[in-house]
């Protein structure tokens, strides 16, 4: 059974960083595309941040990017989300999924991922 788990969600104040983890009980991570989705109170959960199976692409959301980003250990079944000058609108519970590599063209798109994690809050103050 596929698990992912993230980690590493707080508070922090505007201008601050965070790192969020997901670790993933997958066999050959190698072969999914992984994600990063947030859900803001009283929103719809949005896409944040992809990483194809090898770590040499990616693919942003316009209002992290340059702020944020995402690198991935294979071997160690590992997908980080480095968070930097964080604003009080990331405020958000961040979610960690997982899609077949051959997704990786509809990466952004929710719909198409298989796995999710159970969510990591991340609360930025003013």
């Amino acid at each position: 059974q596929v698990q992912l788990v993230e980690s590493g969600g707080g508070s922090v104040q505007a201008g601050g960083s965070l790192t969020l983890s997901c670790a993933a009980s997958i066999r050959n991570l190698n072969n999914y595309v992984m994600g990063w989705f947030r859900r803001a109170p009283e929103k719809e959960r949005e896409f944040v941040a992809a990483i194809d199976w090898s770590g040499g692409r990616t693919q942003w959301a316009d209002s992290v990017k340059g702020r944020f980003t995402i690198t991935r250990d294979n071997p160690k079944s590992t997908v980080i989300l480095q968070m930097n000058s964080l604003k009080p609108e990331d405020t958000a519970v961040y979610y960690c999924a997982a899609t077949f590599a051959t997704r990786w063209n509809i990466a952004s798109r929710q719909e198409v991922y298989d796995y999710w994690g159970q969510g990591a809050q991340v609360t930025v103050s003013s």
